[in-house]
């Protein structure tokens, strides 16, 4: 029989933050609830889980500053769907902000080449593991109203449009990940299902004046998720994990800091770039300007050589007239005088 979860009157129980990473490591360690855990996220039953050593593995004074904005646990696990059993690769990553898509995209890569995301059946035959990609975005991505959402390649007849529903295939299943991305700033409030009711220990509107620790209504929860709550509970009653939970906020507000004098420097220099840019439109402006005001005076002395030009050509044209007058007045003088 499970033991009973100790609440108070009102039906709530105080949790460790696992929004901390050291609370989370903490929690996926115990192998019943990390399966209990990952069975509900992938409304799949998780029957067998192994953490992969070369991720498993984290130890405080090796993790970079930035590493607590980015946390990363791998699982091999095997789950059962109806009577079929299948092996699948589990990456679970809890981070911060979804901004740094490029550094996903490089990991799922890495994951899709490495030889050991693979099985050997009864026969010897080798087989390649799907990838479960299960993401806890501490921002959220953007998308209103959805705390879970689930992204599950669809296959189709191109021919008619037809979808190909509840098609199980290892070609198209091993290079065709599945997805499931929790928001953490949409769970707040949200108890629709029980999925939601059991994420509700992420949400951080439960936080107590200690951001440490989270106050949680159990009222709702299913029985099969109170060893999720207890190992929480278990948690927060922990010296190591209350101080490990004191340095990583010392860790994370030093990354804050950084960062903001990162985005300081940048603003900065893009503020100098965008002096440098000004000063260099006003020289166009002023070199423009000066070229405009050299055509115009080019354009007046042409205007006046010109009309100088055309007098003159007046004057010679009046002088040759006169000239060819005075020339035929003087042929006939010369003939009267015959």
């Amino acid at each position: 029989m499970s033991k009973k979860i100790k609440t108070e009157e009102n039906g709530n129980v105080l949790i460790a933050n696992p929004i901390y990473d050291h609370v989370f490591k903490y929690l996926m360690e115990d192998s019943r609830v990390a399966r209990k855990f990952i069975s509900a996220i992938i409304g799949e039953e998780v029957v067998e889980l192994v953490f992969a050593p070369q991720e498993y593995v984290r130890k405080l004074e090796n993790v970079s500053e930035k590493s607590w904005s980015f946390y990363r646990l791998d699982f091999n696990a095997r789950i059962r769907i109806g009577d079929v059993y299948k092996s699948v690769m589990i990456e679970m990553q809890k981070v911060s902000l979804h901004t740094d898509i490029m550094r996903f995209r490089r990991y799922m890569g890495g994951q899709y080449q490495k030889p050991e995301n693979s099985y050997v059946d009864s026969s010897g035959v080798e087989h390649p593991m799907q990838i479960y990609c299960i993401y806890f975005i501490g921002s959220g991505i953007g998308v209103k109203g959805v705390p879970v959402m689930t992204v599950n390649p669809c296959a189709s007849d191109a021919g008619t449009g037809r979808a190909l529903k509840g098609l199980r295939n290892e070609f198209v299943e091993s290079l065709h990940h599945r997805s499931w991305i929790v928001q953490v700033p949409e769970l707040k409030g949200r108890r629709r299902n029980d999925l939601e009711i059991l994420l509700s220990i992420f949400d951080q509107a439960n936080r107590m004046n200690d951001c440490h620790i989270l106050n949680l209504n159990v009222e709702r929860f299913p029985d099969e998720y109170r060893p999720i709550v207890r190992r929480l509970q278990l948690a927060a009653a922990d010296r190591e994990i209350r101080e490990a939970m004191e340095i990583e906020d010392d860790v994370t507000e030093h990354f804050r800091i950084e960062e903001r004098i990162r985005r300081i420097k940048l603003e900065e220099k893009d503020m100098i770039i965008a002096e440098k840019e000004a000063a260099l439109a006003r020289e166009r402006a002023e070199k423009e300007e000066k070229e405009a005001a050299l055509a115009e005076k080019e354009a007046a002395f042409a205007r006046e050589r010109a009309e100088k030009e055309a007098a003159l050509a007046r004057e010679r044209a009046e002088k040759e007239a006169l000239l060819a007058e005075l020339a035929t007045l003087k042929a006939h003088s010369q003939t009267g005088k015959k």
